[in-house]
């Protein structure tokens, strides 16, 4: 499972306190705050649960849609498995291996190609890939620092931090967070927004309201940093 670790200065990993809160979003406005500055920036999803007919999967065509190139899809979505369910479950039912050294190698390819990548992770930070080997793996592979997308409901203060600690575990770099407001219904939201402020180690990015496009939310971002702007 070792792979030579992938190094670029504008390349992301993006990770999120659960599945179904908004990192697909994110990752598209994040692209569009980066073109915005200039950059030509592409997204990969590695591993992908959920597909059509003809392969595709809904998040890996937002992701190409809000990219600045389109890269032949074997290399934005490597791994892409016809049921919706976890991936290690989905990988075994097709008798398929995720093999972390090819997510990598694709990486190197893409980031080629543009000024800046970004990398979708698949659900939470530990969700299993494989018997002995999960997304953390991935992202200690990739050695990318990491953008942590936070869905803005009860409980994500717990999430966030216990993400945080995993990620740290890792000797992993946490390189900033994301306020998503999935639940614009969510009591004390400001109070819940500061004490993230103070106990997540990251600068915040930005607080991304609920029902904006990722056009409109790439103008509540600040592109990371790292960025070498044209």
């Amino acid at each position: 499972m070792q792979a030579e670790p992938v190094h670029h200065q504008a390349a992301w990993f993006i990770t999120g306190t659960d599945t179904e809160i908004g990192k697909t979003f994110v990752a598209c406005a994040l692209l569009h705050a980066l073109r915005n500055a200039g950059l030509s920036a592409v997204a990969m999803k590695p591993i992908a649960a959920g597909c059509d007919d003809q392969g595709r999967n809904d998040d890996v065509e937002r992701l190409l849609a809000a990219s600045s190139l389109q890269p032949p899809r074997e290399l934005v979505n490597p791994y892409c498995f016809q049921a919706a369910v976890a991936p290690h479950i989905a990988a075994a039912e097709e008798g398929r291996r995720i093999e972390l050294p090819h997510i990598a190698a694709t990486l190197r390819q893409l980031q080629a190609m543009a000024d800046a990548v970004l990398v979708e992770g698949v659900g939470g930070f530990c969700v299993p890939l494989g018997s002995t080997y999960d997304t953390a793996d991935l992202a200690a592979t990739l050695q990318l620092p990491l953008i942590l997308v936070v869905g803005m409901r009860l409980g994500c203060i717990n999430h966030a931090l216990l993400t945080q600690q995993a990620i740290a575990a890792r000797g992993l770099t946490l390189a900033g967070w994301v306020a998503n407001r999935i639940d614009p219904t969510m009591s004390r939201f400001s109070e819940n927004l500061a004490a993230l402020q103070a106990r997540l180690t990251a600068p915040l990015l930005g607080v991304v309201e609920h029902g904006t496009t990722p056009e409109q939310a790439a103008l509540m971002l600040q592109v990371p940093n790292g960025v070498r702007q044209p």
